[in-house]
């Protein structure tokens, strides 16, 4: 029976290895898909390694840099990055620590030869013991670890190597300078091909990020004003589709981008100016609406908790607060959107029409507070259960929330737009003419009132307010007794 099974198993072999084998390519065919960039990646990648590996192929090279070429093969397989702008800081960093780290540990060596041959490895060793423990603990400071963590630990590395190694070697100048020479030949392969070849830029991709994020929130608040409040009667008419609430997962992915904005904040730092993005471009604001969109987000994954519940409000209660409600859904929705495409297209319109959604939202507001006002009275004088319309309240608070929220995130991104230089849109709509405006805002201030007074004669009359006087217009009707009453005078 056991061989039997041994048998099946070695005959179906082949076959799961072809499946195997099939999964992983289209595995692979996907991540192409999805991001050819990667694919440009790996071919820089293996194009950098060929060129630092002449080192070793071409004889005269190899003569003069001897064993150590090697350190130019690691470097490239160390430091190149998906983006140029982590690739150029990594680069710079190992560039810059070794060119330190080893003229530090050649004058180490020279310092500890004035201490004869006993007294040498004493004070290397306390050199060594020294500058190790201070570079590692520097590590730990914030403003360090972001940007030149790298640099610090290759620094700590060579400033040991240069050091210990240079107690064995006579000719320890010449040592440092194939390393030093070879590893910065390396580290310059990485950053010319890094730059020309089909640049990554950091900056670009977390450009995009935020205005992705922004996009994703204003997708849920939209999908949650056109259907929390209508859940009731969608559920009763038995139309209810759970699985068409895709948007309600939307804002997971703003919560969990705090590492990846702060990461791609740190290596755009380091990229040169490129497309509309300057050299010293803001990329500190670009973390600032990034806390602001995350505290928003924190605001809608509480409001899903009510949506996933029956709403257990009165259906008059409910259903009072339904417009005012769905407006201030609705509005900072399209504020939302409204400030991603001005990020995403870098343009700074004469009148954001951010300003005017957000002006909507409040307006709601009132609106609720106004409901409120008046509901109050009755639910007591009903000894209404307050426990009852608690849920539908906390939503509508935590929707002003939201819209204190995206109030601050449009002034985060007018603070960008400013610093960024982001263009200046002209407003396209002509003004009116001069001669024609007074005649416009005379048609628009005017009200007319129908009014019936009770005069001799039963004559109708009709009331005209223009700028707080009172014309009567001229009219012939006919009176109750069926005889036609004069028209009245104009009265100012």
């Amino acid at each position: 029976m056991e061989k039997t099974n041994v048998i099946a198993h070695f005959m179906g072999f082949p076959g799961k290895l072809k499946d195997k084998v099939m999964e992983i390519v289209k595995k692979t065919m996907k991540i192409g898909k999805d991001d050819p960039r990667k694919i440009w990646h790996a071919a820089k990648v293996g194009l950098a390694l060929s060129l630092v590996s002449l080192f070793y192929y071409f004889r005269p090279l190899y003569d003069g840099f001897g064993q150590s070429a090697i350190w130019a093969v690691l470097t490239v397989v160390v430091v190149f990055e998906f983006t140029a702008g982590a690739t150029l800081s990594k680069c710079l960093n190992r560039g810059f620590a070794t060119l330190l780290a080893g003229a530090l540990g050649i004058g180490a060596k020279y310092f500890a030869d004035l201490f004869g041959k006993e007294g040498e490895p004493i004070v290397l060793g306390f050199l060594v013991f020294t500058l190790g423990a201070v570079g590692t603990f520097t590590r730990f400071f914030p403003h360090m670890k972001r940007k030149y963590d790298y640099g610090i630990l290759i620094f700590v590395l060579t400033f040991s190597l240069v050091t210990v190694s240079g107690y064995r070697v006579d000719e320890i100048l010449e040592l440092a300078h194939q390393r030093l020479t070879t590893i910065l030949v390396g580290a310059a392969t990485c950053m010319i091909i890094s730059l020309v070849v089909c640049p990554v830029w950091a900056g670009e991709d977390l450009h995009k990020l935020v205005c992705g994020n922004l996009d994703k929130l204003a997708t849920f608040l939209e999908g949650f004003g056109s259907e929390y409040f209508s859940f009731s009667e969608i559920e009763e008419s038995g139309k209810a589709s759970k699985e068409d609430k895709g948007f309600l997962q939307a804002y997971k992915i703003v919560l969990n981008s705090k590492a990846t904005e702060e990461t791609l904040a740190n290596f755009a730092w380091w990229e040169p100016g490129h497309g509309s993005f300057r050299l010293r471009h803001p990329w500190k604001q670009y973390l600032k609406i990034g806390v602001l969109a995350r505290e928003c987000a924190c605001h809608l994954q509480a409001l899903t908790s009510y949506f996933n519940s029956n709403p257990q409000a009165p259906t008059e209660f409910h259903k009072r607060i339904e417009e005012a409600c769905t407006r201030m859904s609705m509005e900072s929705s399209k504020a939302l959107k409204q400030l991603a495409s001005s990020i995403k297209t870098m343009t700074q319109p004469p009148s954001s029409a951010a300003e005017n959604h957000l002006k909507n939202s409040k307006t709601a507001i009132d609106d609720f507070k106004a409901i409120l006002a008046t509901t109050k009275t009755p639910l007591l004088s009903n000894k209404l259960d307050l426990l009852e319309i608690f849920p539908a309240i906390t939503v509508a608070s935590i929707l002003i929330d939201v819209i204190n929220c995206v109030e601050r995130i449009s002034e985060a991104v007018e603070e960008l737009s400013v610093k960024a230089h982001f263009k200046k849109v002209k407003n396209k709509e002509s003004s009116p003419s001069p001669e024609k405006q007074p005649q416009q805002q005379l048609l628009h201030r005017g009200i007319v009132k129908p009014v019936v007074d009770d005069v001799e004669g039963g004559d109708d009359s009709v009331v005209i307010e223009i700028c707080g006087g009172t014309v009567a217009a001229a009219a012939e009707v006919n009176s109750p007794g069926g005889t036609k009453g004069e028209a009245q005078k104009d009265r100012v």
